[in-house]
């Protein structure tokens, strides 16, 4: 737990940007198109719409006012309704409007850690964010597949170092974390003790042995694969450079040898203090 408010503090000190409107992306999956939305927010955040014959789902709705109406609006143009609201690892802008969780994520987003984070962000970020939701919340237990708009949703523990949320296996096709994998150097938000390194290795290989095509994520948007074997691979490489070099500096070099001109260097040497402290 002292890991994860490691996290959320210096998720806090992120500086904060003037926000630029999002982009949607559309994979179709055979059974229901996926809507991909990139909100370009301070947090690189992403939402997400299945949509199914009839009807949505709706995953993950954005943080800030500007997002929930571009949101918004671009749902109103699909001209279906919405089935069910999906709040995993994040709550946004869904008013009061009824909405699903993985089993204890409602409690654990009303506690200290993730209230307390939403309240920090509030104090920074002000009007500019939406207002919390308010709508009835049901849990999904752990395990369980659930059908809504004629699409499946497999609700699958997460990674044990990130919050109590779930990984969600949508149609079989798509594979719903807390973080897009992606060809770059992780986050210290991600990744902040040598444990979540062996836990982010498992959640990426059950995620590949999933079946899926198309992997998905509260932060990143959409990724294939190749991103998910990257990922495997560079946190093994990482695992084992930790246990080879004693200090944090060292560890950085080590990691810029072994991934020359990788996206994310900079990020280096705050996840070499995390991993060391």
């Amino acid at each position: 737990m002292k890991k994860v408010l490691f996290i959320l503090f210096n998720l806090l000190t992120i500086t904060v940007m003037a926000q630029t409107k999002g982009r949607f992306e559309v994979h179709d999956l055979g059974n229901c198109k996926l809507h991909v939305y990139y909100t370009n927010d301070v947090m690189a955040d992403a939402s997400y719409i299945v949509e199914g014959k009839d009807s949505l789902v709706t995953m993950e709705h954005p943080l800030f006012k500007d997002n929930v109406a571009e949101f918004n609006s671009y749902i109103e143009k699909i001209g279906k309704p919405i089935e069910r609201i999906i709040s995993d690892y994040h709550v946004g802008g869904t008013g009061n409007h009824a909405q699903v969780m993985a089993e204890g994520m409602k409690a654990f987003s009303e506690g200290p850690i993730y209230g307390g984070m939403m309240k920090h962000f509030e104090q920074m970020w002000g009007d500019s964010m939406t207002e919390m939701p308010t709508g009835e919340v049901s849990e999904v237990p752990f395990g369980s597949t659930q059908t809504w708009a004629g699409v499946t949703f497999e609700f699958r523990r997460g990674a044990s170092s990130d919050f109590p949320a779930a990984s969600i296996l949508i149609d079989g096709k798509a594979y719903y974390t807390h973080w897009t994998p992606a060809k770059a150097h992780v986050s210290h938000l991600q990744v902040s003790s040598p444990k979540a390194i062996d836990a982010e290795i498992t959640e990426a290989e059950n995620a590949l042995a999933s079946g899926a095509e198309l992997f998905i994520g509260g932060h990143g948007g959409a990724a294939t694969r190749d991103a998910v074997e990257f990922k495997i691979t560079y946190l093994k490489k990482m695992k084992e450079l930790l246990g080879e070099n004693q200090t944090p500096q060292a560890f950085v070099e080590a990691m810029k040898k072994a991934y020359p001109g990788l996206p994310g260097e900079a990020g280096l040497e705050d996840l070499g203090k995390a991993l060391y402290q």
